[in-house]
């Protein structure tokens, strides 16, 4: 766990996705099946789970959205293109089907699109692993879910993705001049734009 300017970063345990704490808000969940360990992170930052006012997908997929139900008082916020999938149950743009549970938190209070103000991030919507992908901008940070990963790694396209929205995410968010990384797995490092320009570059290359 580590605090980059306003940002409590929360390595995701097992297939959980990274979690990211902004005051009252909770960027991505996990699956939730590790609930003990993620509370007791919190626990560590004396934040108690109905202290959570927000939960803020980056994206549809389990790793990411299981997690929800643990924050019971929360509100869901989420791209308006991947709502429908968390919405109802075993939709296929969830993936839960890849980890054998099922969601257990299926509303959404909040359809957020690009140019959208979560605190002191824009939300910037970068599809290409799934159609409603976002990430959050804050002029220095980047929460980038799964579009974008450390060391040249960006989002698998196996599952609800598309090459050319993955392609056009990566060219946008490459213009940045991102500090921080912060991606939806894997560690977060500085020397973000770095970062991207090896994964844009990893990905052109690759296909």
């Amino acid at each position: 766990m580590e605090k980059i300017n306003d940002v409590v970063c929360i390595e995701g345990l097992g297939m959980d996705s990274n979690s990211y704490i902004l005051d009252n808000i909770i960027v991505d969940t996990g699956t939730g099946l590790n609930q003990d360990y993620l509370y007791s992170k919190l626990a560590d930052l004396k934040i108690e789970k109905d202290d959570i006012e927000m939960i803020v997908n980056t994206h549809s997929h389990y790793d990411h959205t299981g997690g929800n139900y643990l924050f019971s008082n929360a509100k869901v916020a989420i791209h308006e293109l991947d709502a429908p999938a968390i919405e109802h149950e075993n939709d296929p743009l969830t993936a839960s089907a890849i980890f054998h549970h099922d969601l257990k938190r299926h509303d959404v209070d909040l359809k957020i699109k690009d140019g959208d103000k979560i605190g002191n991030f824009k939300v910037i919507h970068t599809p290409g692993h799934t159609p409603g992908g976002i990430s959050l901008w804050d002029e220095e940070i980047l929460i980038s879910g799964d579009t974008v990963f450390a060391d040249g790694g960006f989002g698998r396209l196996d599952i609800g993705g598309d090459h050319d929205d993955m392609e056009r995410s990566l060219n946008k968010l490459r213009r940045l001049d991102v500090k921080y990384l912060l991606p939806g797995h894997g560690h977060w490092t500085d020397n973000g734009k770095e970062h991207i320009e090896t994964s844009y570059n990893s990905f052109t290359n690759y296909f």
